[in-house]
């Protein structure tokens, strides 16, 4: 009991006295701080501080993923120096595979050469041929293929093969469509075939070229007027065609072509029919 004084009484007031923490009660707050700390360690809260000891912790850490990164990326580099190694060595070996071929194929033309120049055509087509083959793969062989296919071309020429010779100067003109040589050899085989259209077609494509061509110009003189003449005479045999299918049809009726009269127009060429008894 403690007596306060005070200016108007005396007033006794009881004060108890506030018990002391118990043992037990004082370790609740020690493990509730322990707590805090694992959770700030741990990162739980996010409003926590690194400590000098946590960053020391982290940074050992980081430090062992990136070795751990470092060598795993270390056989991935060896492994991509190797595949371009292997790469490398692959473009090499295919340039010198496609040179070696190149060079078999321009041995083989020359010894086709010689053997045209003595005749022998047969042989001379199977040098083209083999030429052919060990090229047709290289976008770098363009020339040496179209010089090969008309080289076949004139063989068959002169083998009579005039269908063969134009098959072979339409492909040396595919992969060289200003090859003169090939278009002069395709209109030669045309006029064998009696192809005077097209044979025109081709000098006139030659004079385009090469103006001064003489000899083209002289044969669209001389062809002109066969593939004229051809145009008329089939025209007359469609005619006479249409006539017997005509009479064929009409005959049914007691009427036949004949009582058709065909006139041409001098203007434009076509035929108009007109019925007479």
């Amino acid at each position: 009991m403690v007596l306060i004084e005070s200016s108007e009484s005396e007033v006794e007031i009881p004060i108890k006295d506030e018990p002391k923490p118990s043992s037990l009660s004082s370790t609740k707050p020690e493990k509730t701080m322990a707590a805090t700390e694992a959770k700030l360690v741990d990162g739980d809260d996010s409003d926590g501080f690194e400590t000098a000891s946590e960053r020391e912790i982290s940074d050992e850490e980081d430090d062992c993923k990136n070795d751990a990164v470092t060598i795993q990326e270390e056989p991935e580099k060896k492994e991509e120096q190797i595949e371009l190694m292997r790469e490398g060595e692959d473009i090499t070996e295919d340039g010198k595979n496609q040179e070696k071929a190149m060079a078999e194929a321009n041995e083989a033309k020359v010894e086709g050469n010689k053997l045209f120049v003595n005749g022998l055509y047969e042989e001379a087509l199977s040098k083209y041929v083999l030429a052919l083959e060990l090229v047709q793969e290289f976008p770098e062989s363009m020339e040496l293929r179209s010089i090969c296919h008309l080289n076949k071309g004139v063989c068959f020429l002169k083998l009579g093969k005039y269908e063969e010779t134009v098959k072979e100067c339409s492909k040396a003109l595919e992969l060289n469509p200003t090859y003169t040589k090939a278009l002069v050899r395709r209109a030669e085989a045309h006029e064998k075939l009696q192809h005077f259209e097209e044979a025109v077609t081709d000098l006139k494509k030659i004079l385009e070229l090469d103006p001064s061509n003489d000899q083209a110009r002289k044969g669209i003189r001389r062809l002109e007027p066969l593939a004229a003449e051809k145009r008329e005479k089939m025209k007359e045999e469609a005619i006479t065609k249409l006539k017997e299918m005509g009479n064929s049809i009409l005959g049914r009726f007691g009427m036949s072509v004949d009582n058709f009269k065909a006139v041409k127009d001098p203007n434009t060429g076509s035929y108009s029919l007109s019925f007479q008894n």
